[in-house]
């Protein structure tokens, strides 16, 4: 790896990463393209992603799917609020955060963490590597130009597979992007094929859906850099989401 390039991960972090399993994919960004060298399909507790990190010196920054910085009590944050407003009619809506509802949320721990290795929030005065806040869902709609959220969550099996595969199709297509192209190391390659997610099911079919967004975080940080249109809702004290605003296929 050449050192002088961004080198960036992106998390696909679990609300109780103790029960659920995490994601995380690192990518090199250089000549106007994110190179996804490593993939972790799997991967539980703090402790553990910190060491992943860890291992990296040469990371710059990571694109984490996680509510990074919790201040209210009860009800919603209010880039939550904003984010709603902005893409609610699209059906990209997120979930409220506060300390009620998860106490001690592992994901303000790890950004506690990683705040002390050196990673501030993005437009932090003192920043030289950074951490953000991302959604895929609204991002997914921005990527890729579609009128509402595209559905791979939830829903019957077969629902939840074919939207895999099709969001795969939509991340091989930014290979040929004119804004950041996308390419993924060929020994994590089937993770996007559309031959392997038909055979998955269970506890499979969901690792490869944290892996998925595990890469679309880490391309939202590679945009993050290139300093493409956006939109950041919130602030760095009582909580942001950063969403890329620019079609790239």
């Amino acid at each position: 790896m050449i050192k002088n390039n961004p080198y960036i991960c992106g998390i696909d972090l679990a609300w109780h990463c103790d029960k659920n399993n995490s994601a995380m994919a690192f990518g090199e960004l250089m000549n106007g393209e994110l190179i996804i060298t490593d993939l972790i399909p799997s991967i539980k507790t703090i402790p553990e992603i910190l060491q992943k990190i860890k291992e990296r010196p040469a990371l710059t920054g990571l694109a984490l799917d996680a509510s990074l910085i919790i201040p209210n009590q009860t009800g919603q944050r209010f880039c939550e609020q904003q984010l709603n407003d902005y893409y609610r009619s699209k059906k990209a809506g997120c979930h409220p955060t506060n300390k009620t509802l998860y106490p001690n949320a592992d994901s303000v721990v790890l950004s506690q963490h990683l705040t002390q290795l050196g990673f501030y929030h993005l437009n932090h005065p003192d920043r030289g590597c950074w951490q953000l806040e991302c959604y895929p869902h609204p991002a997914i709609i921005e990527l890729f130009a579609l009128t509402e959220r595209h559905l791979y969550k939830k829903g019957p099996v077969a629902t939840k597979r074919q939207g895999q595969i099709t969001l795969a199709k939509y991340l091989n297509r930014l290979h040929s992007s004119q804004v950041l192209r996308l390419t993924i190391n060929t020994h994590f390659q089937h993770h996007v094929e559309p031959d392997y997610i038909t055979a998955l099911k269970g506890h499979a079919l969901k690792q490869n859906e944290d892996t998925l967004d595990a890469i679309i975080c880490a391309y939202i940080g590679g945009l993050y850099l290139t300093g493409i249109n956006n939109q950041c809702f919130g602030d760095t004290e009582n909580g942001y989401i950063y969403v890329p605003q620019q079609k790239c296929i």
